[in-house]
């Protein structure tokens, strides 16, 4: 785990099984969290021979009918696997049920909670890795990338430094440098989810300082672009994964009780959560 101790996720390992309570603890006590997982932990129990299969449609709600439609197995998986654990994590933390969770989308695909407004969340993938991120006090913004990935010496590194950043990546000692690409390139990915942005951002238009313990965005030539209302943190996971989250804390309410029946009215819960019995 890369230092940067003043970031306000933790990160949590789960299954199906939980550990639940130390998700929500995590949420309560830092108000965010970072749960990973890996593909087939979510698929054992939801494979369409098992009779589990029955519960995906009042689960997946309206993502049912678009796993229906997917005919590349891989795409099928990965799609099933991580909406499954975007419910989930979204349940355990608003005290829900997975298949009571109103999971849409915004222009341009950013899951977000329907009914939900004080919860924001953030998904990414990459090989049999599936990321969420979930939070009450602000936007949030995961991405995931082997760390093997060759970015070094690659056209893809052209694209996403600023001057600065290349700058910075020419005086590291060669064997450093496509770690430091691979993290670049998963905090970028990262703010860019947390803004709402994406890939539509460009990556050569912010940036930060390769190997910084205090990260933060910087202009293209190096000056500071934001304040201490944005935290990151990275992480190394399984020994073959680049884990980077970006935060930015608006304000709300440390207190802020996020269970579905606190922040919804009775009616609101029947007519947003709750589907079809």
């Amino acid at each position: 785990m890369l230092p940067e101790p003043s970031a306000a996720a933790g990160l949590c390992q789960v299954t199906p099984q939980g550990p639940w309570h130390t998700v929500r603890r995590e949420l309560a006590e830092r108000g965010s969290v970072v749960v990973f997982a890996h593909l087939q932990d979510w698929l054992a129990d939801f494979q369409p021979d098992t009779g589990a299969h029955s519960a995906l449609p009042a689960l997946l709600g309206r993502d049912f009918a678009r796993l229906q439609k997917m005919t590349n197995d891989e795409v099928r998986a990965r799609f099933l696997a991580s909406r499954l654990l975007l419910k989930y994590t979204a349940g355990a933390v608003l005290e829900a049920r997975p298949a009571d969770i109103d999971l849409a989308y915004k222009p341009g695909g950013r899951p977000y909670l329907r009914g939900c407004d004080q919860v924001d969340i953030s998904l990414s993938h990459t090989a049999d890795l599936l990321v969420v991120g979930i939070t009450r006090c602000g936007w949030i913004g995961v991405d995931a990338e082997l760390s093997s990935r060759q970015l070094h010496g690659s056209a893809v590194e052209r694209q996403i430094c600023t001057p600065y950043e290349t700058d910075l990546l020419a005086r590291m000692a060669p064997g450093r440098r496509n770690a430091a690409l691979v993290r670049l390139w998963t905090l970028k990915e990262a703010y860019s989810k947390a803004i709402g942005q994406g890939l539509r951002f460009r990556f050569t238009e912010f940036g930060f300082a390769p190997g910084a313990q205090r990260v933060q965005v910087l202009r293209p030539d190096g000056t500071p672009g934001s304040g201490d209302e944005w935290s990151f943190r990275t992480w190394t996971v399984a020994g073959q994964y680049t884990v980077s989250v970006a935060l930015v804390d608006l304000g709300f309410d440390d207190a802020v009780d996020v269970t579905a029946q606190t922040m919804l009215d009775e009616g609101m819960v029947d007519a947003l959560l709750s589907q079809a019995r």
